[in-house]
């Protein structure tokens, strides 16, 4: 009897996690289901990614959209449930800490299917941030843990998840980055958006920086602080961009908006910039392996490697463009240290476990 193994995905962060995993299991021979539950439902946010990435087109897409909270989880859980009763799959691998991860994890369990958790054990140990009760629910439901870092490891051995069920194996966001590393094209991104040689790239959606109008006016005089030195160019993520808009942030002559970006438009923007000023997880990851001095607008991070082993900062708004000065004054690094396994083999890593286990 053949072994299947079915993906759960949701959104944006999820397609570069999935596409090496999915590659492995594929050379192993397994079979293979992929869900996307429709989370992201923007063409660019979603289906540009699994183009550009070469991940196959999903076998079934949820459609939930969008919604608070508790009515996207589920709306995941409800659709989830009756395919995956009638599948029935050996394994239900998820990723990351989006809500479709943890409604995905809720219903395997409870139809007692295994699942495997892919970048497990982060924590920023701030939970008013929705993803780090996502995390801890994931990990305490899944069956198989992968880790990306040692600290993540150290976190789930802590809150006493048995030791061989954890996995360090790497990052397969870094896999998808550095098969993708001579796609990122800098000149051509620079000419295609008129960009001078020197630019900044702001990416900021979470909801302590865009959801309260306080917030908002700060994280606005903040940016045009920065922009006044330096041109900052803003990929608008759905989520505040009416918020953004109307706390004038775009008002700025020097702040330059586009519309969200694909996988290899954004990294090509990313990797040419002087500095990027960001709130996104994966981003901190990003810049950290492209050598791009990375400003991350949050008291906290739950890639705390990104610092030690990276290019990251945590920063506020009230010493952003302070901060903004002291970095691009600084050369740059001529010797920087990889975080542990971020060598592009995570994916193979995480076939061989499922693999030898199944």
């Amino acid at each position: 009897m053949s072994v299947q193994v079915l993906h759960v995905t949701g959104a944006r962060p999820n397609f570069p996690k999935a596409a090496p995993v999915v590659r492995a299991l594929r050379e192993h021979g397994v079979v293979q289901r992929l869900v996307h539950t429709g989370q992201h439902y923007d063409e660019r946010l979603s289906d540009v990614f699994f183009r550009q990435l070469g991940l196959p087109e999903p076998d079934v897409n949820l459609g939930v959209g969008s919604g608070s909270h508790a009515a996207q989880t589920a709306a995941v859980m409800t659709a989830l449930e009756p395919l995956l009763l009638l599948e029935r799959p050996d394994l239900v691998m998820v990723y990351g800490d989006i809500n479709s991860t943890l409604a995905a994890a809720l219903v395997a369990a409870k139809l007692e299917i295994p699942t495997a958790h892919v970048e497990a054990g982060l924590r920023s140990f701030n939970r008013s941030m929705p993803e780090e009760i996502n995390r801890l629910v994931v990990d305490r439901l899944a069956d198989l843990l992968f880790a990306t870092s040692p600290d993540a490891v150290a976190h789930l051995g802590r809150e006493g998840i048995p030791a061989e069920r954890i996995h360090l194996v790497g990052n397969p966001m870094i896999d998808t980055l550095l098969v993708n590393l001579d796609r990122f094209d800098v000149a051509r991104i620079r000419t295609e958006l008129r960009l001078p040689e020197r630019y900044l790239v702001a990416t900021l959606h979470r909801p302590a920086n865009v959801d309260e109008v306080g917030d908002v006016a700060e994280l606005t005089k903040a940016i045009h602080s920065v922009a006044g030195q330096v041109p900052v160019v803003m990929p608008v993520h759905p989520r505040g961009r009416a918020r953004l808009a109307e706390a004038g942030m775009f008002d700025h002559p020097q702040v330059r908006t586009v519309e969200p970006m694909g996988y290899v438009e954004f990294l090509s923007l990313v990797r040419g910039a002087a500095l990027v000023i960001t709130d996104s997880g994966g981003v901190q990851e990003e810049t950290t392996m492209l050598g791009v001095p990375c400003l991350t607008l949050r008291p906290d991070t739950e890639r705390p490697v990104t610092i030690t082993h990276g290019t990251n900062r945590l920063v506020d708004r009230a010493t952003l463009a302070a901060a903004v000065h002291t970095t691009l004054g600084q050369p740059p690094a001529l010797h920087r240290r990889t975080p542990p396994l971020w060598d592009g083999r995570a994916g193979e890593r995480i076939a061989d476990v499922v693999v030898g286990l199944l």
